[in-house]
């Protein structure tokens, strides 16, 4: 579950996306609905708002004022950053946006003390990760490249034996799932109130094909599948395919 990653094979898949994200209506049509269900959970204490792992920069089209960041840098990130290791001041931030993100954290606690840090009281993390109802399941074990990791214990901590492993690629999709609606994680988050654990059907996400694949509906019938996502929602152990969390610092 680990490689080394490089810079340059990082900028291949950040302008792939690019690419894809212009070229293909009906990919931003359900990103946005995902970047609404964000934006709806932000805290409003003062400090600034943070993206970690921006990618392409999307979230910025829905809220401008958001610091974008990545571990490599590119011309539309507002700076680099490194999760387990952040450049703010304690208690200087009011949220913390991560899009797919926190199943690449090979040390989640870690990350989460980071957080903690530099968060203000009653400052959110805001978490959009895969969600495994049956279909979520079937999608991300069949079309996707990153492993489930359900069959790898989380190694919740970084420790100094951990250091060859530092900055290596790392991905387990259903870690967030295990840890927040399978409740792997109760107990070992003292700083954090669980203010929301929300999984979702996301069908015209998941139909819509993703960065690597052709969309099965054309962008003018998007309504439509977004009215069977409302339904879906009703049946998450059957259709769930994303969840949103939501915690607040203590």
């Amino acid at each position: 579950m680990t490689t080394a990653p490089t810079e340059n094979q990082h900028v291949i898949e950040i302008r792939r996306n690019q690419e894809t994200w212009q070229k293909k209506t009906v990919l931003r049509q359900a990103y946005a609905v995902l970047y609404r269900l964000i934006c709806a959970q932000l805290s409003r204490v003062e400090g600034s708002t943070v993206e970690l792992g921006s990618g392409i920069g999307a979230l910025k089209e829905f809220l401008p004022n958001c610091v974008a960041t990545d571990i490599f840098p590119n011309p539309w990130l507002d700076r680099v950053e490194n999760a387990y290791g952040l450049s703010f001041p304690n208690t200087s931030l009011s949220n913390l946006i991560l899009f797919d993100v926190f199943h690449h954290l090979q040390w989640p606690g870690s990350a989460l003390k980071e957080f903690a840090r530099v968060l203000r009281l009653q400052g959110r993390v805001i978490m959009m990760e895969p969600g495994f109802g049956l279909l979520g399941k079937f999608v991300y074990s069949h079309f996707h490249h990153e492993p489930l990791g359900f069959d790898h214990p989380i190694s919740w901590d970084r420790s100094a034996a951990d250091g060859d492993s530092a900055g290596s690629y790392y991905a387990a999709q259903g870690n967030a799932w295990r840890l927040f609606k399978l409740g792997e994680g109760a107990g070992r988050v003292p700083e954090w109130k669980t203010i929301m654990v929300r999984p979702l059907a996301a069908l015209s996400y998941v139909a819509s094909g993703g960065f690597s694949r052709p969309s099965l509906y054309p962008s003018l019938l998007f309504p439509f599948v977004r009215s069977f996502d409302r339904i879906a929602d009703f049946l998450p152990s059957l259709f769930a395919t994303r969840l949103l969390v939501v915690l607040e610092r203590l």
